[in-house]
């Protein structure tokens, strides 16, 4: 009996040990592989080139971290990131607005609609799966209505037939270049991190997310923390979407979309990075590097980008199997 006891014993190490450090081991095996396949992967440049790709996948995916902190989800991240986006490119274009004026009307925006999702969870009490979901055509039909379906660039060509005269700041155009995107995303994910890890305030999210009527009972007030974790989870999508608006120039159209998928997948697998068991900063941060080599190495091996997708999906299901399969261990 004890020697089959100790073999579960075993077993259950093992399973443990690929549990904290799958997703780090994961990362060099994929750096390995992409190595001895392709000669320029580990070239300083495109190691640079790798983090720059992910920050705002990062800093879009802490906000979905913070939201699940506290058991909730929002969905609706990416439509606020194109929401923001949209309007800081138009506060300069359109109406000639300095780089302060246009980054707070972006921030405000996004924040209404942090305001909306929380009021419509924690007081009508609908799902936050559903009424992010919901959310996220609202804001999407918000922003396309907003721009009339258009890129916003500088020199377009407005409703009336003349030119946009307004210009994009030098100093806004800095955000989403190098060194200042990685240092954003960076300080995005230290900031959370503490919050979360070694503030009272985090504490008391990851209580909630853990048990919420205990939380209650324990005097812990739960909808207040709920609606600062999906203003935050907004918040942190705006961000994202203006330091994108710097990257590229322009406002495209429903430009934040496509980060939504890639910042749901970097905050599931982030949840067994290190054994936490639960959403976490530092992990999110580690899955938006597993996600971005593994996107940058597919590249490099002329993979189809229509099969990326696929392999995206594939190590997102692969990471909410072992989580999900941990936790009810």
């Amino acid at each position: 009996m004890q020697e089959v006891a100790d073999r579960k014993e075993k077993k259950f190490d093992a399973f443990r040990f690929f549990y904290k450090y799958g997703t780090l081991l994961t990362i060099v095996v994929l750096i390995v592989f992409f190595s001895l396949v392709t000669d320029s992967f580990m070239q300083s440049s495109n190691m640079i080139n790798i983090l720059r790709s992910i920050s705002i996948v990062t800093i879009i995916a802490i906000g979905i971290t913070i939201s699940l902190s506290v058991n909730g989800f929002d969905l609706s991240v990416g439509s606020v990131a194109s929401l923001s986006n949209a309007i800081v490119i138009s506060m300069f274009v359109w109406f000639s607005q300095n780089t302060f004026v246009a980054i707070f009307a972006a921030l405000i925006a996004a924040l209404l609609v942090g305001a909306f999702n929380a009021f419509m969870i924690v007081k009508v009490k609908i799902p936050d799966m559903l009424l992010t979901l919901a959310t996220m055509f609202i804001v999407q039909g918000i922003a396309l209505t907003y721009t009339k379906g258009a890129t916003v660039s500088e020199n377009m060509v407005m409703s009336d037939g003349s030119f946009a005269t307004g210009a994009l700041s030098s100093f806004f155009l800095q955000l989403g270049r190098i060194p200042w995107i990685i240092i954003i995303m960076i300080i995005s994910v230290i900031l959370v991190h503490i919050f979360l890890t070694y503030t009272k305030h985090g504490r008391f999210m990851y209580v909630i997310g853990g048990n919420e009527e205990a939380a209650r009972l324990s005097g812990i007030p739960v909808n207040k923390y709920k609606v600062t974790a999906y203003l935050l989870s907004a918040l942190f999508a705006a961000i994202g979407g203006i330091v994108l608006a710097s990257r590229v120039a322009t406002a495209e159209i429903n430009a934040g979309s496509p980060y939504l998928m890639d910042a749901v997948a970097a905050t599931f697998i982030g949840f067994s990075v290190l054994g936490a068991g639960k959403p976490n900063a530092i992990g999110t941060f580690f899955g938006a590097v597993l996600i971005g080599i593994l996107s940058n190495g597919l590249v490099m091996m002329s993979v189809p980008y229509y099969s990326m997708d696929i392999v995206k999906g594939t190590v997102l299901a692969f990471a909410l199997a072992i989580t999900y399969y941990k936790l009810k261990k």
